[in-house]
């Protein structure tokens, strides 16, 4: 069996160190920030608290994700160390990236004839996809081939819930996503959109609830609806936050008080500059493995 690495976007959004410890690759989307230009590289150009703080004082971001060329040196550099690959991109519900991916293994699948590059649609995001990452990594790490870990990552990514909300609509409104009439009114009765990621990896809204504290609430509650097991969850959960440290630590409070067999603490990360251009501060994101999302 041929040595292989597994590797992903940096829109999982888990932590540079984090990525290093459990062996898994990862290669940088691209943003604007003002008038220059920066690699998504998990905080290390830009710390997540000045990106943010810049957003937040009017500073304008755009994004790019990861191009052909781009994939076929990242690739190449695996292949002529004789290793295969297995990469798993960000969802093709957000982003075209797994398209660039795959034209990039075709093209290298002449010149490395005895060598593969595998290529998954997480149809999943930030750590979500983080999460079913370190899953993927656990398989690898119990000896399994890449092709069944491959298999696992399609058979499963739709078990693996995406619960998002927000409790500042400014760029939501910037991003054309609710309107700013929608927005205004949103901002004035402090209505907090409930989201969540459906069967093709794209961001739905399902509720309007009133109030921060209802709407941690009701995050929580859709754990308790969904996750494997229900209160007996024994899975790893992960939370992913744009500056609202505050907030996402009352939700990880909250899945600990209700689920008292989690696979270790809830574990916090930043929502990396991709994802956080179009979210802007003030964004939870709660991630755990569940029945199988549909719709």
């Amino acid at each position: 069996m041929s040595e292989y690495v597994i590797s992903c976007c940096s829109t999982a959004d888990l932590s540079k160190e984090y990525f290093e410890s459990r062996n898994i690759h990862y290669i940088c989307f691209h943003y604007m920030l003002g008038d220059t230009s920066y690699p998504d590289d998990l905080g290390q150009s830009i710390p997540f608290d000045e990106f943010y703080a810049r957003m937040a004082a009017g500073e304008m971001t755009k994004t790019s994700q990861v191009n052909v060329d781009e994939f076929l040196a990242y690739f190449e550099g695996f292949l002529k160390e004789g290793k295969d690959v297995l990469h798993v991109s960000l969802s093709s519900g957000l982003s075209g990236s797994v398209n660039s991916a795959r034209i990039a293994a075709e093209e290298l699948a002449d010149k490395y004839p005895d060598n593969k590059v595998l290529v998954v649609d997480s149809l999943g995001a930030s750590s979500g996809y983080g999460l079913l990452m370190d899953k993927l990594a656990d398989l690898r790490d119990e000896g399994k081939s890449i092709e069944e870990v491959r298999d696992f990552a399609e058979a499963n990514r739709l078990h693996l819930h995406h619960w998002f909300f927000s409790t500042d609509l400014t760029f939501y409104v910037r991003g054309g996503r609710i309107s700013k009439a929608a927005g205004w009114f949103g901002t004035a009765l402090k209505i907090c959109p409930l989201l969540n990621m459906d069967d093709e990896g794209h961001l739905i809204p399902r509720q309007k609830i009133r109030g921060k504290k209802a709407v941690i609430q009701q995050i929580v509650k859709e754990m308790e609806n969904h996750a494997q097991g229900g209160h007996d969850y024994n899975g790893k959960c992960f939370i992913s936050m744009s500056a609202c440290m505050d907030d996402a630590r009352a939700v990880a409070d909250l899945v600990e008080e209700k689920f008292p067999h989690l696979n270790g603490k809830v574990m916090i990360n930043n929502i990396g500059t991709t994802i956080g251009s179009h979210t802007g501060p003030g964004t939870v994101a709660l991630f755990f493995w569940g029945d199988e999302r549909k719709d």
